[in-house]
């Protein structure tokens, strides 16, 4: 998943992969089940699997690896099951203070590194101090100090109350301190259910079970990851080389011999980001802030309206897909109450009309003012499916008098007029606290974070309580009012940012 943020007129997007050992269809005879029951007796203990990219800057949790899924190398003090429930990892249990800011975390006792050296509550305290003094993507500012109690207990200090300090415990691998140096990063040593045997930069990477993994062995012993353009990995898999490939959604009808098509629900989100203000202001860099255009609610809130999400599934990602009105749809926080009903045109005309938008020449743009219901969509260019989708969106607009026009570029490129023009952006994360990130008025035009310069103080309200919260389940609340609460919110039924 990349890092660029999201607007609210979403998709959520499935991931599809292609997995070896699925034979064609045939007659289900004794001789078929005899087959089938010798191949399950010869089940592989390896696999090898096709990725576009690789993780450039490395394996180190500190400065981000693994922060959007398990890292793989290390282990975590706590994780998320299937049902996104917080359960246990290095943790046996832990308790929050009364007040909210002391966090105390009780370790397995039996947890080795793949060295064999023992994994105690000092590598904790150390991996969370170094992280700290980082500066890297891994946000622990909130964190005032970490104690190692004793062996097997760490104790957390916090600044202020932050319910979503627990993502902290559940994304931040624990690196050993006696093996910890310089070059971590390209060799990576954890107690996780993996270690590196061998990393070709560009090419491919090896791993292996770690035998001195806690918990039960991977039944897969061995992985090769092999990095692939997409045409390539699919090329592989034609040819048997590969076990799995990540699948773009063209080719999701195209058949395979010897494998079968997997179609996995993610939290990965497709969706353009609009300026919210006018345009006038720059950055301390000298960009440029603010959209005439998109600035007014009634363009946004029309757009929104008038995206037909389901063609877009069907027209663009072969099915795969479902439409997505927030960047949390489905996630424990999200609120239902941000769907909005089918397409509807006539809406969207309705509320232009009403904010004083129309076609005063006959050239089939709105006008407001003398100023033309016309603006740019960036998207990434190497990127078939943003491609695809920008120029679904500005067709569909057309009818409208809403003239799109899309541009492709670099993230450099992109990074330069993105708080002046709209991007069809990206995000995906199990941390509520993505929200503040992407709508929160205090990051404002920081990296990739609110590059529309959205400010709403009602919606900020939400986010300092939801933070303020003592636990994840009481902060639930404001998460979802935040998106909309009857009256406002950041969703396409309140601002649509």
């Amino acid at each position: 998943m990349d890092r660029k943020s999201i607007g609210v007129v979403g998709l959520l997007a499935l991931f599809i992969v292609l997995i070896t050992g699925c034979s064609s269809p045939t007659n289900n005879t004794a001789e078929n089940n005899a087959g089938d029951n010798a191949a399950a007796k010869e089940t592989k203990n390896e696999l090898v699997l096709a990725f576009a990219s690789e993780p450039e800057a490395g394996f180190d949790p500190i400065t981000g690896w693994g922060r959007y899924g398990s890292p793989l190398f290390q282990s975590t003090l706590l994780k998320r099951d299937d049902d996104l429930n917080i359960a246990g990892d290095l943790a046996t249990d832990y308790a929050v203070s009364a007040d909210g800011k002391v966090w105390t975390v009780h370790l397995r006792d039996d947890v080795k590194f793949a060295d064999g050296e023992r994994l105690t509550a000092e590598d904790v305290k150390f991996t969370f101090e170094k992280a700290l003094q980082s500066a890297s993507v891994v946000d622990l500012n909130i964190l005032e100090k970490v104690e190692a109690l004793d062996e097997t207990t760490v104790q957390f200090t916090l600044k202020n109350v932050q319910s979503t300090f627990v993502n902290s415990l559940v994304a931040t691998g624990i690196v050993p301190e006696h093996a910890y140096d310089d070059n971590y990063a390209a060799n990576p040593l954890g107690s996780g259910p993996f270690q590196l045997v061998q990393w070709d930069k560009g090419q491919q990477l090896i791993v292996e079970a770690n035998p001195e993994y806690y918990e039960d062995q991977p039944h897969f012993k061995k992985l090769t990851f092999v990095f692939l353009s997409e045409d390539a990995a699919f090329a592989a898999a034609q040819a048997g080389t590969v076990d799995i490939t990540y699948l773009p959604a063209a080719f999701s009808n195209k058949e395979v011999a010897g494998m079968k098509l997997e179609a996995v629900k993610t939290v990965d989100n497709r969706g353009i980001a609009f300026p919210y203000v006018k345009s006038g202001a720059v950055t301390k860099e000298g960009l440029a802030i603010g959209n005439d255009v998109t600035a007014d609610p009634a363009i946004r809130h029309a757009i929104d309206i008038a995206v037909d999400r389901e063609a877009l599934i069907e027209g663009v990602l072969e099915g795969y897909g479902s439409p997505a009105y927030t960047s949390v749809d489905g996630l424990p926080w999200w609120n239902p109450e941000t769907v909005i009903d089918d397409a509807d045109m006539d809406g969207a005309r309705t509320i232009l009309a009403d904010a004083g938008w129309e076609d005063t020449n006959g050239d089939g743009v709105l006008e407001k003012n003398g100023l033309k219901a016309e603006f740019t969509l960036h998207y990434l260019a190497n990127d078939v499916i943003r491609q695809s989708l920008a120029i679904a969106v500005a067709d569909m607009m057309k009818p409208l008098g809403i003239q799109i026009n899309i541009k492709g570029g670099s993230w450099d490129i992109i990074g330069k007029k993105m708080h002046s023009d709209a991007v069809l952006m990206g995000w995906g994360s199990h941390n509520p606290h993505e929200m503040v990130n992407i709508y929160g008025s205090e990051n404002a035009g920081i990296d990739y974070n609110n590059t529309g310069y959205y400010s709403n103080k009602t919606v900020d309200k939400y986010f300092e309580q939801a933070l303020q919260a003592k636990s994840e389940k009481e902060a639930l609340e404001y998460w979802k009012k935040a998106q909309w609460d009857g009256t406002t919110g950041l969703s396409g039924k309140g601002d649509a940012a």
